[in-house]
């Protein structure tokens, strides 16, 4: 059934924490558009089952994050900087949107995203072997798909680096975002392991995320944070040499939405983690465009490898992909699909993009305003996780 609110006046609603700064962002662009005011339904009538919603609604999905009690809620516990729950938060997670789904449709209001979807997206084993279908370039990876043998601790850590091949190696939380739970793991022909991380392991035991990157260079020590982490899933990926700018590791998160790359940031570290909160620091957008030019190149083509990883979920609007270029800027490869990659305060889009002079949710408000009647459909119900 279709529904066909005037959009001219759209009815807009976000799911999201009323003291979230990704709530203020987007209310803020809804505000400059000259539209009326967004309500927002908080995660915690939503997770208590007390959201309500009305016929001809456009309802956005936000992040979950950064509340204690939605987070307790979630994962099981209200402290931010604990790394283990993370199998908890989706199983809660997935089954919180799918029922706002049904709630959304019932009510004759029209939800933006794809719940079976947010599922693949949040499960990198899920949206890896998704990306690989599609054509995607994407590391190798062991564990990928939703018939992948499971990681049950560091034993199998070792045995699938072994048969596949690979001494280099992401080991992820198949659940986690913002680098949480990452170990970068190295090994050598003398069988040495090291892992570089921003986990913290306290003496009883408990994962701690930490704003230092650290580094393990005992295998126990690696093998005790691995056997913590493995309850919650685990994904491993090839470590990818990546090309450098300013004699720093760089990647680019690339926000892609409605099907076009509209806004890029590059990050470049000292470590192989590139996030800006663990040290991770902005790079120059021109310099890499340069680079890419010279290797023979075209930027075009590294925003496509993008906009390709964003069709693999036609259900989500707004996507942000980590692009990995390898040495020499001649080839891409996507590392991860981020459902809530849109934070990033201040960033106008591309030249050419169609969002000049706009931030991503300013961009995000602008493709909905686009977005034709006949387009604008209730989500089709979902009643599990969908696999790749």
């Amino acid at each position: 059934m279709t529904h066909s609110p005037p959009l001219a006046h759209p009815r807009l609603v976000v799911v999201g924490n009323p003291a979230n700064r990704r709530v203020a962002f987007f209310r803020d662009a809804v505000r400059a558009a000259g539209l009326p005011k967004v309500r927002v339904e908080p995660w915690l009538d939503v997770l208590r089952g007390g959201a309500r919603f009305h016929p001809g609604e456009i309802v956005r999905l936000e992040s979950p994050g950064e509340e204690p009690e939605v987070d307790r809620l979630l994962r099981g516990t209200d402290d931010p900087t604990r790394v283990e729950g993370t199998g908890r938060w989706y199983e809660s997670f997935t089954a919180a949107t799918t029922e706002l789904a049904r709630s959304v449709d019932d009510a004759g209001a029209i939800l933006v995203d794809d719940p079976a979807e947010l599922a693949v997206l949040f499960d990198k084993r899920l949206a890896h072997a998704r990306l690989r279908e599609a054509g995607v370039p994407v590391p190798e990876s062991p564990t990928s798909g939703a018939d992948a043998p499971a990681v049950r601790g560091w034993a199998d850590v070792r045995a699938l680096m072994a048969a596949s091949g690979l001494r280099r190696v992401f080991v992820k939380l198949a659940h986690g975002s913002s680098a949480s739970g990452v170990l970068a793991v190295e090994t050598n022909s003398a069988g040495r392991v090291q892992a570089t991380t921003s986990v913290e392991r306290a003496p009883d035991g408990r994962l701690f995320n930490s704003l230092r990157v650290r580094r393990y260079t005992r295998e126990r020590e690696v093998a005790a944070v691995v056997d913590t982490l493995a309850p919650d899933g685990l994904h491993l990926e090839r470590w990818l040499p990546k090309a450098a700018q300013g004699g720093r590791v760089a990647d680019l998160r690339v926000v892609v939405i409605a099907g076009r790359a509209t806004h890029a940031v590059v990050r470049t570290s000292r470590s192989p983690m590139t996030n800006l909160h663990l040290g991770g620091t902005r790079g120059d957008l021109g310099t890499v465009r340069a680079a890419i030019a010279g290797a023979g190149g075209r930027w075009a083509d590294a925003l496509g490898v993008c906009e390709r990883a964003a069709e693999a979920f036609p259900g989500t609007q707004c996507v942000g992909v980590d692009l990995l270029p390898a040495v020499g800027w001649r080839r891409f490869a996507v590392g991860e699909v981020n459902a809530f990659g849109d934070l990033l305060p201040g960033l106008t889009g591309l030249p050419g993009s169609g969002a000049e002079g706009q931030d991503t949710y300013a961009a995000q408000v602008s493709a909905l305003l686009r977005k034709s009647p006949s387009r604008t459909t209730r989500t089709t119900r979902t009643t599990g996780t969908s696999t790749a």
